[in-house]
Parts: C-alpha cells; sequence; structure tokens
C-alpha cells in the first residue's frame, strides 16, 4: 500500500499580509502555513484572524496542504473557531504546545465544530520535547515539528556551524513520530535566508537524520527544499521494483536484482520514498 504524499516544503506566510497571501502558492511549496501567532502582532490578532478566514473561504481546490499556525492560550479557541469550517483547510500548527491533554482538549473542540482537521504540534521548549511520545500518540496528529528559536532561547543553545548542538533534540523527534505511527517529520526552519548555500547543507543533514521535508521563511528557501527532498529517478525505479517484486511474491521470498532478500523494512523505505516524488 502506497503512503500518503509527504510535504517536502512548507511555507509560513504572515496571516496580517494580504499581498503574500495573494501569492502563497506561487513560490512552489507543497504546504503553506499561514501563522496567526509570531508573524501577528497583539493588536492586529483579531483583524488577521478575520481576514484569513475570509482568505480560506475563497480558496479554490487545491493540490497544496493548506495549515494556519493558531495561537496557544485563550487565543487558540477563537482561532479554531474561525476558521475549523474552511473546506481548504487542512489541519492547524499548534504552536507551543507542552502536553498531549492540550491536544485532547483541542480535539474535542474540533468535533464540536464538526471538523476533520489535522493537527501538527509544534513543540517549543524542554518540557514538550521531552513528551514528544506522548504528543505524538494525541489525537488528529499528522506530523510533529519543532519551533527551535524558542526552544534554543528555553535551554540557552548557541548553535555552531554544524548544529550538532540539537542532534539529540531531532533525532528525539524522528524517533517519537516513528514510534507512534504517524508522518516522519519535517525539519524546522532556518531563520538565515540569506545563506542559501548553508540551508543546503543543513538540509541534507536533516534529510540523512529522517526528516522528509522543511519548514521555510522565506520563497527563496522552497526550492532548495524541494530538490533534497526529492528523491532522483534510479530511487524511484528501485522503490517500484522492489514494490512489485514483493507483491509478486505474495508471502513468498523476493530478492532484489542484486539477489538481496527483500523484507517489509526495505518495503517501508520504498514507499517513503514514493510518497516523496513529485
Amino acid at each position: 500500500m502506497a503512503e500518503a504524499a509527504l510535504a517536502r516544503s512548507a511555507l509560513y506566510i504572515p496571516g496580517d499580509q494580504p499581498d503574500k497571501l495573494a501569492k502563497a502558492f506561487d513560490r512552489g511549496a507543497d504546504e503553506v502555513i499561514v501563522d496567526l501567532e509570531d508573524a501577528v502582532s497583539p493588536s492586529g490578532k483579531d483583524a488577521a484572524r478575520q481576514a484569513v478566514r475570509v482568505w480560506l473561504h475563497d480558496l479554490p481546490n487545491l493540490d497544496v496542504g493548506v495549515w494556519i499556525r493558531i495561537n496557544s492560550g485563550d487565543l487558540r479557541t477563537l482561532d479554531v473557531q474561525a476558521i475549523a469550517d474552511a473546506p481548504a483547510l487542512t489541519g492547524v500548527v499548534v504552536a507551543k504546545t507542552e502536553t498531549a491533554e492540550e491536544l485532547v482538549d483541542l480535539d474535542r473542540l474540533l468535533s464540536s465544530l464538526g471538523s476533520t482537521i489535522r493537527v501538527v504540534p509544534l513543540l517549543e521548549s524542554a518540557a514538550s520535547v521531552l513528551r514528544a511520545s506522548e504528543i505524538a500518540a494525541a489525537p488528529r496528529v499528522q506530523r510533529l515539528q519543532v519551533g527551535e528559536a524558542d526552544l534554543r532561547a528555553d535551554i540557552g543553545v548557541t548553535l555552531g556551524p554544524d548544529e550538532r548542538e540539537l542532534l539529540y533534540v531531532r533525532s528525539a523527534i524522528v524517533l517519537a513520530a516513528t514510534a507512534a505511527g504517524i508522518a516522519p517529520p519535517i525539519a524546522p526552519v532556518s531563520t538565515n535566508f540569506r545563506d542559501l548555500d548553508a540551508y543546503r547543507e543543513s538540509t541534507e543533514a536533516m534529510a540523512r537524520m529522517g526528516f522528509v521535508g522543511r519548514a521555510c521563511i522565506h520563497p527563496a528557501q522552497v526550492a532548495i527544499a524541494n530538490e533534497v527532498f526529492t528523491p532522483p529517478q534510479d530511487q524511484i525505479a528501485s522503490a517500484l521494483d522492489i514494490l512489485d517484486r514483493l507483491e509478486a511474491a505474495g508471502s513468498g521470498i523476493a530478492l532484489d536484482a542484486q539477489g538481496r532478500m527483500l523484507d517489509e523494512a526495505i518495503a517501508r523505505q520504498a514507499r517513503r520514498v514514493l510518497a516523496l516524488r513529485r
């Protein structure tokens, strides 16, 4: 069975900037994340929420995932009530998620509104990272994301050139997602959008760690994320061949073109490759 398509790139769009919302789908990202949280000033929250609601309801059918990053605290309910009924909405990115219980409450709210949308918890503190397994298993969770800027401030980390200071966090998120049986995580944003060579290098490193896409804060980052996470044609051909051989073998033993034994673990890797092709 093929996996659902995975997002190679997710571009953040400020929710209070109509000109950027109008161009949201012109940048080539597989998903957009419209931000009602950090990108919007406290005094502009109400206006941004209503503007995004109108924008959502005016959207046509799209092949691009549409997510809204909602606020924490008392504003979370207001955000959800404003947008949950939008047909084009894929789900909500839940800023500053701390516990699985928050997501249980959010699930109740969404159910009361008749909404079937998915949620992506954004882990931005040491406590939330240490609870990643519980959060990943909460209702409606599609995948996990890490908000590394807030996390670095919380734990007092200063990144070096190879970003090894956050290797534990990044691996922990990949492991938690896999253990919970949800989609693999997409990698955190890089605020240094001018050094695209460094962005490519760090993106490639996170691809090797098990991330399958990356959140972007600037359109220039989207093409790099798409390129890094798009499997080359030879990998796609190999994945198709593997799955064909396993299907033909049924419950018997299957071998690849080099005579090596194939099993379900290799099949899972092949399905992931196919979920990233475009």
